[in-house]
């Protein structure tokens, strides 16, 4: 499969994995296209490792562009800044660099390079490869951005982290502790050790133990999963306490009439926020844990793999040995 016509007048090519049309994980195919060059503002990165997230199956399973479009998925960026355009000065072409670029739009990680404003970005903590550094932008920077922006958790303040176990959850319950937070985290028998290991100061097993009489007076519930699920929650929180949901069905109405407060919370590209990151992963403070990684050919596999819904951290696909 290729995609005519370039925005690079050298004619380069590149590596990319994309489909022209919605489906499973088998429409993921090898494809080439011309190699993006950097407009003002903007730096060309080369791609080393792209993390994989929930909203990139989800695009490709309903299409992710218009019909008969190339659809590249991925946002989550870790590599080399290889040139930059004009008035850039943040960056320098050698700079390792990872980011979140382009969200919600597309950003087309699952290639060889990747173009979009440099503030997008950030330098790659120092202390973790291009592998580590490629699953965190788009969990963490959702984790961060519920705990700190949104709902500002502040020292003792109770905390229920849903999926603790899962991509953006473990993030969240390493951030809320930096916070100085008291942490639940609901999750399988199986991943309770992992969870605690993370700093979780309770365990809840959704499966066999109603949270709801497990977690009392939350000042703040973190949910990626939504439906009866973030209805239920209402019920842990203390008066005042907030819900802050990442699927866009939070239970607003029902929140207000409790006298608190729910919403659908949509991450955003946070160069500061990357940079807070950076600085709690090199300070021993945030880790990152790595459920699979695969090469880039690899994709439609990483896909499979992540609607299983039974992942602990994250997948990561390898662009550049």
């Amino acid at each position: 499969m290729s995609e005519n016509g370039s925005n690079d007048a050298s004619g380069a090519r590149m590596r990319a994995m994309g489909t022209t049309e919605a489906g499973g994980p088998e429409v993921l195919l090898p494809v080439e296209i011309a190699r993006p060059v950097p407009g003002p503002t903007e730096i060309l990165v080369r791609v080393h490792a792209a993390g994989v997230n929930p909203v990139d199956w989800k695009r490709r399973a309903r299409g992710g562009a218009p019909a008969g479009e190339l659809f590249v998925p991925g946002y989550d960026v870790s590599g080399v800044v290889e040139a930059v355009g004009d008035g850039v000065l943040l960056f320098a072409p050698g700079d390792e660099v990872f980011g979140m670029p382009c969200f919600p739009h597309q950003a087309r990680a699952y290639a060889e390079y990747v173009t979009a404003p440099a503030r997008h970005f950030a330098l790659k903590p120092a202390s973790l490869d291009h592998t580590r550094a490629a699953a965190l932008p788009l969990a963490a920077l959702t984790a961060r951005q519920a705990l700190v922006d949104i709902a500002d958790v502040r020292p003792g303040q109770r905390v229920l982290i849903h999926a603790a176990a899962g991509g953006v959850g473990h993030l969240a319950v390493q951030i809320a502790k930096a916070l100085g937070a008291y942490v639940l985290g609901t999750a399988s028998a199986g991943k309770h050790a992992f969870v605690r290991s993370l700093g979780a100061d309770e365990v809840i097993d959704y499966t066999t133990t109603d949270f709801v009489r497990a977690a009392r007076d939350i000042d703040v519930v973190v949910d990626p999963i939504g439906g009866e699920n973030a209805v239920r929650s209402l019920r842990t929180l203390r008066p005042g306490g907030r819900l802050v949901q990442l699927l866009p069905d939070a239970p607003v109405e029902a929140a207000r009439a409790q006298g608190l407060e729910a919403g659908f919370m949509l991450v955003e590209p946070d160069r500061a926020g990357l940079r807070a990151i950076a600085a709690l992963v090199d300070s021993g403070r945030l880790r990152v844990e790595l459920d699979t990684v695969l090469p880039l050919a690899e994709a439609a596999k990483a896909h499979a793999l992540g609607e299983t819904d039974r992942t602990t951290g994250k997948i990561v696909l390898t662009v550049t040995e």
